[in-house]
């Protein structure tokens, strides 16, 4: 036997770590260079990595739904066995025999651990130290748990999410304050009563990583929400006559790229509605690039793709980025890249209806901007009645580090380049 250990890549600039989503092999299975092997989810995207070398999967150390840390060994591949399927099976049959890891992730990386032929796949930490993850550390202090009281599951001891579930918030009284300064016991829900159903499936992958960032930026921003409304009557016109023009060159558009022209031209005169604030270094940075984050409702859940240089670019090749990038998005092609750099976020519930929402903040940007509904409505011009476009706009701000009353200046920028669409392109 050849083992080779394969370990979590450096998936992108600033991970530190992945969640196991799904397995694409098995233990005791032949596999081909290039074969799909794992999917991983991180704070930036979902991706799945090949099978680096032909050989036959000796050992998966990981479950489903574990978090890993970047450079952790998932799995060992016996590279001995690459010859003819059949050979590379009968090369990984003493491994067969350490179990699949199961959909449970508690108990399976515990089961596997003694099986393991490979070298361990974390350093050994100081006595006292307590192995997790960033992440995992995080959601602790949340919940008010210590984590040197948790019994841990994941590999070579390390405390995992999971692990997190089944505990009890440490006593208000030791320090741990949790979500909003209270300490939150786990919640069961109970069976379903007799003669009803229920489906019940993993909290984990997208879903979770949604969870984990609205909870945060709930409970770490400050949230206040403003909203006007817009009179788009001339938006509505300059659209038309745009996407009549694009239409030859198989472009929609949208009034997103409209409303992208006119939150750059409001952050111009209210830069900090375009900062974030670095919980590190403890400083308020302002940004001088606008690169829009576009929340996008796919199949998989919500994704937020980023537009960069917003600035630099015309309606018409918004346009065309827009329509790139969400299409990419839902067949689930987009890069980290695609994902990452956001400055501040944009998220479009017109096309479903409703009047309007106080949507939440991207942590760590400092706002984001609810575009809504258009609607026929009656609107006073020249002291006369007449039929006209309205729809809301509401932004949600950090009040922590942005005033109530410049949320609301800069909104009135926003709002009055929109009701006159063709001095903003003028200008």
């Amino acid at each position: 036997m050849a083992l080779k250990e394969f370990k979590l890549p450096d998936i992108g600039e600033g991970i530190a770590e992945g969640e196991i989503v799904s397995w694409k092999v098995t233990a005791g299975q032949a596999v081909q260079e290039e074969d799909e092997f794992v999917e991983v989810m991180t704070d930036k995207a979902t991706v799945t990595i090949t099978v680096p070398f032909t050989g036959s999967i000796a050992e998966l150390k990981c479950a489903e739904g574990d978090v890993v840390p970047v450079g952790s060994v998932i799995a060992v591949i016996d590279a001995g066995a690459a010859g003819a399927a059949a050979p590379a099976k009968e090369a990984a049959a003493p491994a067969a025999a350490a179990p699949t890891p199961a959909p449970t992730p508690a108990a399976a990386p515990a089961a596997a651990a003694p099986a393991a032929a490979a070298p361990a796949a974390f350093v050994q930490s100081s006595p006292g130290k307590v192995l997790a993850a960033p992440a995992t550390r995080r959601r602790a202090r949340e919940m008010g748990i210590d984590l040197a009281t948790i019994a841990p599951s994941g590999p070579r001891g390390r405390v995992t999410n999971d692990d997190l579930t089944t505990a009890s918030p440490a006593p208000a009284a030791a320090g741990g304050a949790a979500v909003g300064g209270h300490s939150f016991p786990p919640i069961a829900i109970p069976p379903a009563p007799e003669g009803r159903t229920e489906t019940r499936t993993p909290f984990r992958g997208l879903r979770r990583k949604i969870a984990d960032a609205m909870t945060r930026s709930k409970y770490t921003a400050t949230h206040f929400t403003y909203v006007d409304d817009i009179d788009v009557t001339d938006l509505v016109k300059i659209r038309q006559e745009a996407k009549a023009a694009y239409a030859d060159k198989g472009v929609n558009v949208t009034y997103l790229p409209f409303i992208m022209k006119a939150i750059v031209s409001a952050m111009k005169k209210y830069p900090e509605m375009n900062s974030s604030l670095d919980e590190v270094t403890n400083e308020f940075v302002v940004k001088g690039y606008y690169n829009f984050g576009i929340a996008t409702d796919t199949d998989n859940g919500l994704i937020v793709p980023v537009i960069k240089d917003v600035d630099q670019k015309s309606v018409g090749e918004l346009a065309a980025e827009l329509q790139d990038l969400a299409q990419r998005t839902r067949e689930g092609k987009v890069t980290v890249d695609d994902l990452t750099g956001g400055t501040f976020t944009i998220t479009n519930a017109g096309n479903i209806g409703g009047l309007f929402a106080t949507p939440v903040i991207n942590f760590p940007e400092v706002a984001i901007c609810g575009v809504h509904a258009i609607k026929d409505t009656p609107v006073i011009r020249d002291g006369a009645c007449v039929p006209g476009k309205k729809m809301y706009l509401s932004v949600s701000i950090d009040h922590r580090l942005v005033d109530g009353a410049t949320g609301a200046h800069w909104m009135n920028v926003v709002k009055d380049h929109l009701e006159k669409p063709y001095g903003m392109l003028l200008g």
